[in-house]
């Protein structure tokens, strides 16, 4: 199986790599757009800045290559913000595939947010995901536990395919069409995120 791993020097390569290695899985780094084009599957992970990493997909001409992709594609944790319309780290256009914006967790809005004293920003750890939606999450409980870090959250809406609550509630996944997203890492998440990569890999 022909797997690539989105290449836009965003963290967190690494551990993606690897857990798709204890899948008998052994990927390839591109953002070589024939690459991209004959993957059987795509992920889009990252650890950054959305302005920049945003900059970078532009300058590749990335952008416009995603939304034609038509295999299973996966984004995580940043890969997912960048899929949505706009995201407010950086005052950033998203690439737009799924219709929700990507806010700070203590934007005003926010400010009178419920348990929003007892939070800290970013979130780093572990938290429940609810409401799980869609094959990703074939084989999985309700409010099974994944690992977290990021300071932004996409909000919820008709996209979205597992929820979380930190300070208030947010997606934990979206999806449309052939494209998946997490706002968790499932590579550093124990065997709950082994099985959510396991049924990406597993996806016609």
């Amino acid at each position: 199986m022909n797997i690539v791993i989105l290449k836009y020097h965003a963290g967190n390569v690494r551990s993606v790599t690897i857990a798709l290695e204890r899948l008998g899985i052994h990927a390839l780094l591109s953002d070589n757009h024939s690459d991209l084009l004959e993957a059987d599957k795509i992920i889009f992970p990252g650890v950054g800045e959305a302005h920049s990493a945003m900059d970078y997909l532009k300058e590749k001409n990335l952008d416009t290559l995603i939304p034609k992709l038509k295999k299973p594609f996966l984004g995580i944790c940043l890969g997912m913000q960048l899929l949505c319309q706009h995201s407010e780290e950086g005052n950033t256009k998203g690439i737009g595939i799924f219709n929700t914006k990507v806010k700070h967790f203590i934007s005003p809005e926010h400010r009178g947010a419920s348990r929003l004293e007892d939070c800290k920003v970013p979130q780093i750890g572990w938290n429940r995901i609810r409401n799980l939606k869609g094959p990703l999450f074939e084989g999985l409980s309700e409010e099974c536990y994944m690992y977290f870090v990021h300071g932004y959250f996409a909000g919820l809406s008709d996209q979205t395919a597992a929820a979380t609550e930190y300070i208030l509630p947010y997606s934990s996944a979206l999806r449309k069409d052939n494209f998946y997203a997490v706002q968790f890492h499932p590579e550093k998440s124990g065997e709950a995120g082994k099985r959510v990569l396991q049924n990406f890999i597993e996806l016609c």
